[in-house]
């Protein structure tokens, strides 16, 4: 993929769908990580890997990556930091049509993984496509400053609000949403009083 094409932003569901991570290093484990965390099954393959990536992943099987083998996950991600290795990844992905991500190697990416700040059901990614994985994390630390868990709570309340609007026979698309979170919603839970929120 030419990293200078605009990107097509995302988020995928792969809660108990098969992943796989070529690679058994410290990048490895970020990336088995932020798939577990998510509910994915993990499997690594790698010739050796870190003592903590057999404790996150699934399955661990210490062997060389084997061509073909991306055909039967949903995602995959190479982590090798060998460029042969994830040219042979990314061209099974490709063949397969399964996404593959190349672990700082945007050349050999069909998908790219973006920075992210996680607060409960509240997800902001950052993208440089890329180009600046740096500049990313520098804005992802900005937003964890500014967005923290009470925009959990947030999303909860609203959550709450728009089901029983929907429970009702009503449709959700009419309403003025921006106006109930101009209101001072989010002040009230910071204050801790959720129930006037």
């Amino acid at each position: 993929m030419p990293v200078d094409q605009p990107l097509y932003p995302v988020n995928l569901v792969l809660a108990g769908r098969s992943c796989l991570v070529v690679g058994g290093g410290r990048v490895a484990l970020t990336k088995v990580r932020g798939l577990a965390d998510v509910g994915a099954r993990v499997t690594v393959v790698a010739p050796e890997v870190v003592p903590e990536v057999a404790a996150v992943a699934d399955v661990v099987e210490l062997r060389p990556y084997r061509p073909g083998e991306a055909a039967g996950y949903r995602f995959v991600i190479a982590a090798t930091g060998n460029p042969q290795v994830n040219q042979q990844v990314y061209d099974d992905g490709e063949a397969a049509g399964v996404w593959v991500n190349s672990a700082d190697d945007p050349q050999r990416c069909s998908a790219i993984l973006p920075a992210r700040v996680r607060q409960g059901r509240l997800t902001l990614t950052v993208s440089t496509g890329g180009h600046s994985p740096a500049v990313a994390a520098w804005v992802r630390e900005r937003l964890a400053r500014e967005y923290g868990p009470e925009y959990d709570q947030l999303v909860g309340l609203l959550s709450e609000a728009r089901e029983e609007v929907r429970a009702q026979g009503v449709g959700t698309e009419h309403l003025d949403w921006k106006q109930a979170l101009d209101s001072g919603i989010l002040e009230l839970i910071r204050a801790g009083r959720p129930e006037e929120a």
